[in-house]
């Protein structure tokens, strides 16, 4: 039997996740929509443009120190840092901007992602866009967006049918191989509406209700996907594999939804080109 957390550590620990979100956003917004040192990472490897900023760092290194101070023992991964003990029984798994392209560009729909694993299993997540004032957290105790001194319990959306659906990705065209491409194209060609460009802001959406599927390809690492299990979950969501298997903690093809009929047959699609 796997071991649970006591509902009270649970609150401190979603507590704790709730002011790492406030320590990166305060970091982060000074550096928004101004000079924020950019560079290209992809550059000194040979690979295609893949940005970082000094908000991108200066988050992810004020999180760190913040973790270290109040739980010495726990690890952390990082998508600007690395590893820091990453088989400690707890394990913090950041993305201190997930979504640069649209930092860089202005656009108010990146986030920072934070995930807290309890031996190897993601148990708090937060996603929040301080710039819009919103943190969406969760555990299975629920979920719920905390904006503006309020909160808000978060629940999925009943969406039986894909003809129904609003679908939601990053980019179709970027970030999935020709396969992934495809497949999601018959995804898409059945779905109500689709929007893009939304990067890990559409999986809180997912959570808020207000949208039914959300689709990525292999390209996700772990920091892009952890934050986004226990909110989903505890909004009363499924978040999967291709496959419809659990995540694991690699990363890789990721669907989100918020109705168990909507996720089995856009896997009828997705399938063909799991890996």
């Amino acid at each position: 039997m796997r071991d649970t957390l006591s509902a009270e550590r649970l609150q401190a620990l979603e507590a704790f996740a709730l002011e790492l979100a406030r320590i990166a956003g305060a970091t982060i917004l000074p550096l928004f929509r101004v000079e924020n040192g950019l560079e290209d990472k992809g550059a000194a490897k040979g690979q295609g443009f893949d940005p970082v900023t000094a908000a991108d760092r200066g988050a992810e290194a004020a999180i760190r120190a913040e973790v270290a101070r109040r739980f010495p023992d726990h690890g952390v991964i990082g998508e600007e840092y690395g590893e820091d003990r990453p088989d400690a029984e707890f394990v913090w798994v950041l993305d201190p901007i997930d979504g640069t392209r649209g930092f860089i560009a202005g656009t108010p729909l990146w986030t920072t992602l934070i995930a807290l694993r309890h031996r190897g299993e993601p148990v708090v997540g937060v996603i929040a866009q301080p710039y819009l004032d919103e943190y969406f957290i969760g555990t299975a105790l629920g979920s719920r967006l905390v904006r503006s001194g309020s909160e808000q319990r978060l629940r999925v959306r009943p969406c039986p049918k894909l003809t129904d659906a609003i679908l939601g990705t990053t980019d179709p065209v970027q970030y999935f191989t020709p396969a992934e491409a495809a497949a999601f194209a018959q995804v898409r060609a059945a779905a109500k509406m689709t929007r893009t460009g939304g990067d890990a802001y559409f999986f809180a959406l997912a959570a808020l209700g207000t949208m039914d599927l959300v689709i990525e390809g292999k390209a996700l690492k772990a920091w892009d996907i952890e934050a986004a299990i226990p909110l989903v979950t505890g909004a009363g969501g499924l978040i999967t594999d291709w496959r419809g298997q659990p995540l694991g903690r690699g990363g890789g093809q990721m669907v989100i939804a918020g109705d168990r009929a909507v996720l089995d047959e856009a896997l009828v699609a997705l399938k063909r080109s799991a890996v």
